[in-house]
């Protein structure tokens, strides 16, 4: 990324350029980022292939103001940090899911930031961490987000960890180096598959300084500590105002709506 795409990419955080690489500016980055680049999975439902290299990703923040999952929110935010002098690495991870079952190979991904101590930053697991977690750290850490805890994995002769949140775990995280092409095929499953949460609905979402939005299918979701809202949108026009209101995403036509086609069930 060169300074002037990195340069697009702070002001698109409202977020000044480091001093230097350090672990306070880094959870600043980490929270304006959550803040400013929605989760979103609106291109499975407008027909559109997510491209996972460096550029697509990059045009689609910077250029069309829109969002992304994991795949490319952690993509994307890994190489403004690289460009801002941080050390980063691309880590694999499988979500848990019903019955402590781990999703796909590839099903999620993370970010591993070394400083003078590793840290876990993570802006594409939905409602997750505001802040980086240490990595080397095996008791409970606070965040504005809950409670989080980093455990070596049982089978811990591959080094794998589980992370877990408010007591419940959220993935499995591989230790290996990664690079974005390894996630191709695990973006282009939860593109296509009909057992992927993905395909299901179209999904919006970011935190706010005292909760959380969403545009789930039809519905504004608010959420204010305990409180939820509910506000059903009339239709298509009304959704695209949301989108663009809420997110400052401009689209040219709405969504498609959820597939009712049955989900195959797994197999034991």
């Amino acid at each position: 990324m060169d300074r002037d795409r990195a340069d697009a990419y702070l002001a698109l955080l409202d977020a000044a350029r480091p001093a230097r690489p350090d672990a306070a500016a880094l959870a600043d980055l980490q929270w304006r980022h959550l803040l400013a680049v929605p989760f979103e999975n609106l291109d499975i439902h407008l027909g559109r292939p997510v491209e996972l290299t460096e550029e697509a990703i990059l045009a689609k923040f910077l250029d069309r103001r829109r969002g992304g999952f994991c795949y490319e929110l952690g993509g994307g935010f890994a190489a403004l940090l690289r460009a801002l002098g941080y050390r980063v690495t691309l880590l694999a991870g499988r979500t848990y899911g019903d019955e402590g079952r781990v999703g796909i190979p590839f099903d999620h991904l993370a970010l591993r930031v070394d400083l003078d101590e590793p840290w876990l930053v993570d802006v594409g697991f939905g409602r997750f961490t505001h802040h980086p977690l240490r990595l080397d750290v095996r008791t409970d850490q606070e965040d504005p987000g809950g409670v989080f805890r980093i455990l070596d994995h049982e089978n811990g002769e591959h080094g794998d960890l589980d992370v877990l949140h408010d007591g419940v775990l959220q993935y499995r995280l591989e230790s290996r180096p990664r690079e974005l092409r390894d996630f191709v095929t695990g973006c282009w499953w939860h593109q296509t598959a009909p057992t992927s949460h993905f395909t299901r609905a179209p999904l919006c979402s970011r935190p706010t300084p005292d909760g959380r939005i969403t545009i789930s299918d039809r519905t504004i979701v608010r959420t204010t500590g305990s409180e939820r809202r509910e506000e059903p949108l009339a239709d298509d026009a009304a959704l695209l105002a949301a989108y663009r209101d809420l997110f400052g995403i401009t689209l040219d036509h709405a969504p498609a709506r959820p597939n009712p086609a049955p989900i195959p069930s797994a197999t034991p």
